[in-house]
């Protein structure tokens, strides 16, 4: 049985938790007519890095510290904001998972980004010190409401007189709608919080669970997630009716994907979904027949799981 890393909480955090529960909501802006002069005192006063620009309330642009850096080196301090930005602005959207954002920082390496609803206006703003404030404020608050609520359904299967026993939970997923993407993994979770399964099991369940769910979303019209719940393993299955996969080999590769563009841009589709799914499970099968249908199936074994496995080699 393959084995891997246990799936720590801050891994699991970044793939529940949306851009708007990170980001700063109170955006400090200038416009592309403010001077560099005045945007060093902006920086100064308020104690940032970098400020989106807007133009009639419109996102035209950004300017960074490192642009007024290199406006003092060429004694440009006079010269406009609007001269010196950045016009090809790469954002987030603010109901996007947080998972999608430290994608595109690694990607592009920026230090901030803005964040926009999906008609495109500016709501936030997201630095990579936004995101470890926004875990480490979460932690914190889960810390604290798993020491005050305790679920009696955690002895579920001690309760249970049965030669087998086993717990059906089933969510529809619908093709294309990024607005409640991973909201059936999320739902998932929660229940396996409820019942009191090891919060490293949940983890795994978690990644492997938005993952196939992510996957529904962009390449079929739908399809449904189902978790089979048992003592000793958790089964996650994840089917659909949509294109199917013609070279399962290649789509198992790094980076591969046939996504298109356009969902690239939303922060989907990076081509990891199936790698990140196969590291977090003990078993995983994946069948698909191009015109018909996909069916995803993986299992993570509440004990003697890879979690174990790596926990016992440290």
């Amino acid at each position: 049985m393959k084995r891997a890393k246990e799936v720590t909480r801050v891994q699991e955090l970044v793939y529940e938790l949306k851009v708007e529960q990170a980001m700063t909501g109170d955006v400090v802006a200038v416009t592309p007519q403010t001077l560099m002069v005045e945007f060093r005192e902006i920086l100064r006063v308020n104690r940032i890095s970098g400020t989106p620009v807007l133009e009639n309330g419109e996102l035209v642009g950004i300017v960074s510290i490192e642009d007024l850096i290199k406006a003092l080196a060429s004694s440009e301090l006079e010269a406009t904001v609007g001269e010196k930005m950045t016009t090809e602005v790469k954002t987030l959207y603010a109901d996007e998972p947080l998972i999608q954002a430290v994608g595109k920082f690694a990607r592009y390496g920026f230090g901030r980004f803005p964040a926009v609803d999906r008609q495109g206006k500016l709501v936030g703003i997201l630095t990579q010190g936004d995101i470890v404030k926004g875990l480490l404020k979460r932690l914190e608050i889960d810390y604290h409401e798993e020491e005050i609520h305790r679920y009696r359904a955690s002895h579920i299967f001690e309760d249970i007189v049965a030669d087998e026993a086993a717990l059906l939970f089933r969510y529809n997923v619908i093709g294309q709608d990024f607005t409640r993407a991973g909201e059936a993994s999320s739902k998932l979770k929660r229940t396996l919080s409820r019942l009191g399964i090891n919060p490293r099991i949940i983890r795994q369940v978690a990644i492997i669970s938005y993952e196939a769910e992510m996957n529904i979303v962009i390449f079929t019209d739908g399809g449904e997630l189902v978790a089979e719940v048992r003592p000793e393993r958790i089964k996650i299955e994840a089917i659909d009716g949509g294109p199917g996969i013609p070279d399962i080999e290649k789509a198992m590769h790094p980076g591969f994907s046939t996504a298109p563009e356009w969902v690239r841009e939303m922060g989907f589709g990076a081509g990891m979904g199936l790698l990140n799914i196969q590291a977090c499970s003990d078993e995983m099968k994946l069948e698909s027949t191009v015109g018909v249908e996909t069916h995803l199936e993986a299992i993570v074994y509440v004990e003697g799981g890879k979690g174990d496995a790596e926990r016992d080699s440290q």
